[in-house]
């Protein structure tokens, strides 16, 4: 049984990590740690486990981490715990700079534990399905991903996040679309970026080997236009990824079931381990300077 420490207590953390954790037959909450006191305490309570008020206390008495909080406090936390080994379940976008998520990779790879970052898209068995048959097939060279969504809304559960209105739909749901996006047609070489009304970004990127796409992001979408799309063109044709064959609970309970094989099997090779939230923190970082400066940002090799 693996023992997580979940780290939030937000309507993600309570209503989708502790209740996958709950549910799922290889792992159990150990604990629960916040950043207001009392929340953590009823999270605890509701689930019959301890209230933690130090963080090194609760990465003591697990053996893996939950996380559901602000990226930046997230690299903090993942941090410390990959360097006492306790392995990682942690949340989109890996962290909000390159450094940090350099030193969550560093931290990982020294002490040798599993990882998994939970982009959710990638936890429905349709999409990992179609993502692998897509980019076996090749030839393609374009793709187009729109995710218009609209968290603003009265009663949203994220419409308070802080760090969601700061750094808007490019690392919210960017990394989403990047997640999508870069299994198919590889590593991004190039990106060039534009703002829009209602918080809208544009993004143009250039892939290793010449294929490009575009994303287009926004969390304050008009009711009538929230839309998710995502379209592939090549030698081929023209692939549209379908949506999701579950939920979050599902998808999240599917990312306990991986991490729980990375370790049995001492590998540490997830397709959505730290490296690839790094990988994708640096597009992200790239898109964000490219969108101040107004220019088109080279990524290294």
């Amino acid at each position: 049984m693996l023992r997580f420490g979940l780290f939030g207590t937000g309507h993600w953390a309570a209503e989708t990590h502790a209740a996958a954790i709950g549910a799922h037959p290889r792992a159990e909450l150990a604990g629960v740690w916040g950043r207001n006191p009392d929340k953590a305490a009823e999270l605890a309570r509701r689930h019959g486990v301890p209230a933690f008020t130090e963080v090194d206390a609760l990465v003591d008495a697990c053996d893996a981490v939950a996380v559901a909080l602000p990226p930046d406090v997230q690299a903090d936390i993942a941090v410390r715990a990959a360097t006492a080994g306790r392995h990682l379940l942690l949340d989109k976008p890996l962290a909000l700079t390159l450094p940090d998520a350099d030193r969550v990779v560093a931290a990982a790879g020294q002490s040798g534990v599993a990882s998994v970052v939970f982009f959710t898209q990638r936890f429905h068995p349709n999409i990992t399905g179609f993502l692998a048959s897509t980019a076996a097939a090749g030839g393609w060279q374009h793709a187009r991903a729109t995710m218009f969504a609209s968290i603003f809304q009265p009663g949203n559960p994220y419409s308070g996040s802080q760090w969601r209105r700061d750094r808007g739909a490019l690392w919210d749901i960017g990394p989403h679309a990047l997640s999508i996006i870069l299994p198919v047609l590889g590593r991004v070489t190039r990106v060039a970026a534009a703002d829009g009304p209602s918080g809208l970004v544009h993004l143009l990127l250039t892939h290793d080997g010449g294929p490009t796409s575009t994303v287009s992001l926004t969390l304050d979408a008009p009711t009538e236009a929230v839309t998710r799309d995502f379209v592939f063109f090549g030698e081929n044709g023209v692939q549209a990824v379908p949506p999701g064959d579950g939920n979050a609970l599902t998808a999240l309970s599917t990312a306990i079931d991986q991490l729980v094989e990375e370790i049995d099997a001492g590998t540490r090779d997830h397709r959505c381990d730290v490296r690839f939230g790094r990988e994708v923190v640096a597009v992200l970082a790239a898109a964000e300077t490219a969108r101040v400066e107004g220019r088109t940002v080279a990524l290294p090799a």
